[in-house]
Order: structure tokens, then sequence, then C-alpha cells
């Protein structure tokens, strides 16, 4: 396919840039820095190079005075290697960094407080609908979801299948991040039934046979990873009495889709409506962080039932918004946007559903999903 102009922007100063593998850090940079100094430590040469000596970057940077970026490549890879950056940060006005990362479980041990802000933290994302723009279809996207690595495949199908072993064999068995793989691929397939679900860490637990507090290292991992992320209760000037567990998401709907077993006895439209709502919390995600406003993500639920997917709210605006993959609205569809409505006037309330229509039913509005997702533009206001 044609090169997608991605919506995430360069900064002037020294970033961490993370994201999950398949995302395309490493096309990007490759792009917008062509002639930067380029340590890659997903090389096993290079990075024997430089877990052993990793004095070598500061060699590297005294041999080419006239270089102004140098990106390292997984960075995680060899901590070690932030001390050297912070050192060059601090002799030589104009260098800039650009660290990547698919795991942030060794840098949120040690680096990023190392550099004590010198670094800004920024986040690459699967593509958003409009990027692709008009090669973006709704019914795609729920398949295989948005990686850049699975969209530009010529068998996505096999190539997310592969996705996760990639994940569990490079990532989780060589930094031993878990003892038992066979346990953990077992949590895997469990917690997928979790996505867009409320998180009850018991319950994964005795679906896959492992302590409580097995689940909760398992799900630290996933977050190291990035590969999952949680949303908490929205529960500013509560009026009605909330839960209290957050919703977990896949960071990607294709990846869930993946890793989610199917049966005779599952429901189409139970797996096909969590991964579009898994794809509208993607969108959600990546909106906040390449506008780079000071909005969060939540979702509300009541103890009596009412609930609302989502929950946008900071200096950008405020916006209350429930997905539905059903082709027509229904009066109980509006019930939780009503009653959120009622606590929270100020708030703008939007329907997001599979028909073809925009609607205005009791004052909400009411958008194809499609439609709506293609028009999130980082930098402007929610839809």
């Amino acid at each position: 396919m044609a090169e997608v102009r991605r919506f995430f922007q360069d900064s002037p100063s020294s970033y961490f840039l993370f994201g999950p593998r398949g995302t395309g850090k490493s096309t990007w940079l490759h792009r917008h820095y062509p002639n930067a100094l380029w340590v890659d430590l997903l090389e096993p040469e290079v990075h024997r190079r430089y877990a052993a000596h990793p004095e070598r970057l500061r060699d590297l940077v005294r041999a080419h005075p006239e270089g102004e970026v140098v990106v390292i490549d997984e960075v995680q890879k060899v901590p070690g290697l932030l001390d050297m950056v912070h050192a060059l940060l601090e002799k030589r006005r104009g260098l800039r960094f650009v660290l990547t990362g698919s795991s942030a479980r060794k840098l949120k041990r040690s680096g990023v407080d190392l550099l004590a802000g010198r670094a800004l933290l920024r986040f690459l994302h699967p593509f958003m609908a409009a990027e692709l723009g008009a090669d973006f279809d709704l019914d795609q996207s729920l398949r295989q979801g948005l990686l850049p690595l699975v969209w530009d495949a010529t068998e996505p199908a096999a190539t997310l299948r592969a996705y996760v072993g990639l994940y569990l064999r490079e990532e989780v068995q060589q930094e031993a991040l878990v003892r038992d793989l066979g346990d953990f691929a077992r949590f895997l397939e469990a917690v997928s039934f979790s996505h867009g679900a409320v998180l009850n860490v018991s319950d994964v637990a005795r679906e896959c046979q492992v302590s409580r507090k097995t689940v909760v290292g398992y799900l630290q991992v996933m977050e190291d990873l990035l590969l999952c992320f949680r949303l908490p209760v929205f529960n500013k000037r509560a009026r009605r009495r909330l839960i209290s567990h957050p919703k977990l998401y896949w960071f990607d709907s294709g990846v869930f889709v993946s890793m989610r077993p199917a049966s005779v006895v599952d429901r189409p439209q139970e797996i096909a409506g969590a991964a579009l709502e898994g794809l509208v919390a993607q969108h959600l995600r990546a909106w906040r962080d390449y506008s780079e406003n000071d909005c969060r993500l939540a979702f509300w639920r009541t103890k009596s039932g009412n609930e609302v997917d989502f929950v946008v709210w900071g200096s950008a605006g405020f916006w209350a918004l429930e997905v539905k993959h059903t082709t027509t609205v229904r009066p109980k569809d509006l019930r939780g946007l009503k009653a959120f409505r009622e606590d929270y006037p100020e708030a703008e309330v939007r329907l997001l559903y599979r028909g073809s229509e925009t609607l205005l039913i009791d004052g909400i509005r009411c958008v194809p999903c499609a439609e709506y997702l293609v028009a999130i533009v980082p930098g402007q206001g929610l839809p």
C-alpha cells in the first residue's frame, strides 16, 4: 500500500518513543531522520557490543561531531546505555536522542527516572482511521486490527497469529518475565475474555488455575509490554454508587480477535461487539497522545447497571461515548447516556453504532461508528 502519513509529530527535544512492536516506530524514524546516527539493538551483534561496553555510545557520538540526532532502537534491551545518554545530554548542547522501546519494564525501574525529565515520553499507536482515509474499512479493521505490520502483510491472519508468539518468545522468554510460559499462555487466553469488560482478577485466576497474585503479575507484564491497558471508573462529583474495578483492553482489536478463542457456542456479535469497543478505545488513546492534551479516559458504571463505555474529559472538552454493535438504535441503548447526562449535563454525549445514518434521538447524537472514527483527528476536539 502507499505510504501512510502518520499523525505522530516530531519533537525538538530528546524523547522516548514507546509502542508495541509492529506499530511502525522504526519506519517512521528512518523516514524522518535519514541522516541520524543509528544504534539498532535488535541486531544481535550490535546488542552484544553495546551491552558489553555502553561507553561505545560516547565514542560513536564523538566520531560524528556534526550529528544532531541519535536513534537508539529498543533501548530497553541495554538499559545501561541511559547512563551514557544522560552524560552526553549534559555535555553537548544541541544533541538529541530518540530512544524507542516496545517494553517499559526495565526503563520504568531505572532509566526513565534517571533522565530526570530530560527526555519526553511519546507514544506511537496502530493506524488511526483518519490516517488511512479512504483505505479505512471498518469490517477489515475489526478482523485484522490496525497494526501497520499486519495491515501491510500479504497474509494478515497468519501474521496476527504469529504476533503474540513473538512477544511470548522474544520479550517474555528472553527477559525471563515469567517462570512458566505454559501458565502465561493460558492466562493470555483467559484474559482475552475480559477485553472491553470489567476486570475481575479472581475470576481470571480461577479460569487459568493460577494464584491471584500470579495473575496480578501477569497483568503487569502485559502492561509493561504495552499489550493492554486499563480504564479506571469515572467518579468525579459522583452522585450514584459506582463500581470500583477497571476495564481491560488489548491495544489493538486485531490482536484481541486473534487471541480470543471462538467456539460454536459463541455468538459472533459478542466478539465483534468487544472488538468494536476496543477499536474505539485505541482511537481515543491515539487521539489523546498525539494531541498532547491533558484529557483522561475512563468509563462510568453504576451499581444499578447504568454504563457509559468511555468518558473523556480535560481542558479540550468533556465527552461521553457509548458503543453498540447494532444497526438500529433501541431505547435501551440510550439508557446509560441518559443517566450520565442527568448527572453531568455539561457533557457532550454520543452513541456510536453500526448503522448508516446520523440520528438525533432524545437529544443524543447517534453516529455511524466508521464515520465517527474517520472524523477523530488529533489536535481537534472529538466529533
